[in-house]
């Protein structure tokens, strides 16, 4: 199994201090070479999460920022995001991992619905939210994850009663679920383990959102 090396942490935490071009292109063949560490890395991880699950491709995030809209003007993000996404129109979601000094975790769900699929999980929460519960309430992905996250609405989105008992969930824009590690856990050897093990740990979560998605309120295909 792969491992994260001190060296790309450090790597990261030094690029925070020095932001700028000049920095960056004096060091960008260390850059390189700590992405090209990152694709085994993750490549191991999708061939595992494959006997299982079906990975479309996994995607490390350009390090350039967008700076267009944004008034930080700092040129480069200070992380190695990377995105495992999964195949084929019935399989919805996708997988996370982030690496950053002080701040790494892995995590996956539905960060940015589009209107349409978050008016379709709304339905279904509206007509049946036993089954979600009962996800949600599994002790593994309590003890992995904690708590689902997300974004809400101060008050019930329009055309659903404020005064239904999934309101909790009905008000939510986003679900989605996020484990930290420290950087101590990020460099040892059994690192990649436990990011196979939290993703492993969210698909009984994405095979529901996945039936969901892909059906209408009477359970039939819309694919």
């Amino acid at each position: 199994m792969k491992t994260i090396s001190k060296e790309l942490v450090q790597f990261l935490a030094d690029l925070k201090k020095n932001n700028n071009r000049e920095w960056f292109n004096s060091k960008k063949d260390i850059y390189k070479a700590h992405q090209n560490e990152m694709k085994l890395f993750c490549g191991e991880i999708e061939a595992e999460l494959n006997k299982t699950d079906k990975i479309e491709k996994f995607k490390i995030y350009r390090i350039y920022r967008d700076v267009r809209f944004s008034k930080d003007k700092t040129p480069f993000k200070t992380n190695m995001g990377v995105s495992f996404l999964r195949a084929t129109n019935e399989l919805r979601g996708s997988y996370f991992l982030h690496i950053q000094k002080g701040f790494n975790f892995v995590g996956g769900g539905f960060y940015g619905p589009e209107a349409a699929d978050l008016k379709r999980i709304r339905q279904e929460f509206e007509m049946d939210d036993s089954e979600i519960r009962e996800i949600l309430a599994d002790k593994k992905l309590l003890q992995t994850f904690g708590k689902i996250r997300g974004n809400e609405l101060k008050t019930a989105p329009r055309g659903f009663d404020p005064e239904h008992s999934a309101i909790d969930l009905i008000k939510m824009k986003q679900y989605y679920f996020l484990r930290e590690f420290t950087d101590k856990e990020v460099l040892q050897k059994n690192f990649q383990q436990k990011v196979i093990d939290s993703f492993l740990t969210l698909r009984p979560y994405f095979d529901y959102m996945s039936s969901v998605l892909t059906t209408n309120l009477n359970g039939e295909s819309i694919l």
